[in-house]
C-alpha cells in the first residue's frame, strides 16, 4: 500500500546523474544559447543509437528540435502540405499528431486501429487512400503512429504508401526503443518523429527529434526551425519559419539520459512482463502485449482493456479507486474522429478505437514505478472484481 508520501506515477522523469555533468559543461562554456555543442553532440547519440551501422537506414540524419509536435510540423512542411491538402493520420492517438496538419492548412483524414496492435488499419489506410483519389484529391502525406511504444505494422504501411506515391511520417513519439522486424521504429517512414516530453522514455525537459532521409532535409529542417532566414549578412526571409530548435542546456539533459535508456527500457519491459503474468488468469482484463513475434515494444506506458460484464468495472471505477490510493492511472486515447476539434474531418471507422477508449486504462511503468507497486496495483484492481 503507498504510504501517504509516495505517488506513483504513469512514468515520471528520471535522472542518471551524467546529466549535471553536461549541463555544468555548457555553462562553464557560457554555451547556454539555443545552439551550441551539446546539439550536435546528443544529434549523434541518436543517431548512432537509432541509424548507425543499420543496413536498412543509409543516410538518414537527426535533427534536435523544442518539441515532437514541431517534428511532425516540420516533416509536413519539408513534404509541401498547405492550405487544401489533405493528409491521412492515424485516429487512435495523441491530439499532437494531428494538430500539425491544421496548422499547414491541410485537413485531416482519420484511420481507425487494427484490433492487434491498436495502431492504423493497414486495410482501412488503403480504402481512405482510394477513396480520397477518386475524389481527386490525393493524401500529401499519411501519420502512422506507434501507439503506447507498440509498433504498428508499419513496413505494410509504407508499402502502401509507396505504392500510391504518398510519403509517411512515423511518429514514433511514444516508442524510442522499440523495434519492428528488428529495426528500430522511426527509421521506417520518410521522416519519423521522437519525444522527449517529460514522461517519456528519455527527457530533455522538453524536447523532440525529426529523422530525416538525408544530410539536405536535415539541413532544410534546420533552416525552418531556426526563423528560415537566408544566408545574407543582414536577416532576410523568404519563407515562413519557426523558432524550433532544441536549447543547448536541453540537449546535455538528453545526452545524459542517453546513458541510461538502455536500463530504461529494460524497466519498463520487466514491469510488463509482470504485469502480464499477474493478469494472465484475470477473467476479464487483458494486458496488452507484443501481437506477433515482429513487435519488440519499449511498453512505455503497460495498458489493459478491461470486460465490464466479466468484472462489473468500468475504468472510471479502478481509475477513481487507484487515485485514493496515490496511483496515478489514465483512460486510453480518446480519438480524434470523437473530438469536437475534428468533428468536421472525414474518418474510416471499424469501432476499435471507440471501443478501447471505453475499456481501456493507462498503469505505472515508468522508471521510479517498482516491482512491488506493480504487485500492488494489480492486488487492487483483483479485489474490485464484482464475482458473479
Amino acid at each position: 500500500m503507498p504510504t501517504e508520501n509516495k505517488k506513483i506515477h504513469l512514468c515520471l522523469a528520471h535522472m542518471s546523474g551524467n546529466e549535471q555533468r553536461f549541463i555544468d559543461e555548457a555553462f562553464a562554456e557560457n554555451w547556454v544559447v539555443p545552439l551550441g555543442p551539446h546539439v550536435d553532440g546528443f544529434e549523434e547519440d541518436l543517431k548512432k543509437y537509432l541509424i548507425s551501422e543499420k543496413p536498412d537506414c543509409p543516410g538518414k540524419e537527426v535533427a534536435a528540435l523544442s518539441a515532437g509536435t514541431a517534428a511532425i510540423h516540420l516533416a509536413l512542411v519539408l513534404l509541401g502540405v498547405g492550405h487544401g491538402d489533405t493528409v491521412i493520420c492515424q485516429s487512435f492517438t495523441f491530439a499532437a499528431s494531428a494538430n500539425p496538419i491544421v496548422y499547414q492548412g491541410a485537413t485531416p483524414v482519420f484511420v481507425d486501429s487494427e484490433p492487434e496492435s491498436w495502431n492504423m488499419n493497414p486495410a482501412m489506410l488503403e480504402r481512405a487512400i482510394s477513396d480520397c483519389v477518386a475524389k481527386g484529391r490525393k493524401p500529401k502525406a499519411i501519420i502512422a503512429v506507434h501507439l503506447y511504444g507498440m509498433p504498428a505494422r508499419i513496413d505494410e504501411i509504407c508499402e502502401i504508401g509507396r505504392r500510391w506515391g504518398i510519403p509517411v511520417v512515423e511518429d514514433a513519439a511514444e516508442a524510442l526503443g522499440s523495434d519492428y522486424k528488428g529495426r528500430p521504429c522511426g527509421t521506417f517512414g520518410d521522416y519519423g518523429v521522437l519525444s522527449f516530453n517529460g514522461n517519456k522514455m528519455i527527457t530533455t525537459s522538453g524536447g523532440g527529434a525529426l529523422i530525416c532521409p538525408d544530410a539536405e532535409s536535415k539541413k532544410r529542417c534546420i533552416f525552418y526551425a531556426t526563423q528560415a532566414r537566408e544566408p545574407f549578412p543582414y536577416y532576410q526571409h523568404e519563407h515562413v519559419g519557426y523558432n524550433y530548435r532544441l536549447s543547448n542546456i536541453s540537449a546535455a539533459i538528453g545526452r545524459g539520459q542517453m546513458t541510461i535508456l538502455e536500463e530504461h527500457i529494460a524497466h519498463h519491459r520487466r514491469l510488463a512482463a509482470l504485469y502480464a503474468g499477474l493478469f494472465a488468469e484475470t477473467e476479464g482484463i487483458i494486458y496488452h502485449s507484443n501481437p506477433t513475434p515482429d513487435s519488440d515494444s519499449n511498453y512505455w506506458l503497460s495498458t489493459i482493456v478491461i470486460d465490464p460484464e466479466k468484472t462489473g468495472l468500468t475504468p472510471e471505477d479502478l481509475r477513481q479507486h487507484l487515485a485514493t490510493l496515490n496511483v496515478e492511472t489514465r483512460p486510453l486515447w480518446k480519438p480524434m474522429h470523437l473530438q469536437p476539434v475534428f468533428a468536421d474531418a472525414p474518418a474510416y471507422v471499424n469501432g476499435v478505437s471507440e471501443s478501447l477508449f471505453e475499456r481501456g486504462l493507462c498503469l505505472p511503468s515508468g522508471p521510479w514505478v517498482t516491482e512491488d507497486d506493480v504487485r500492488m496495483i494489480v492486488k487492487e484492481i483483483k479485489s474490485k472484481i464484482k464475482k458473479p
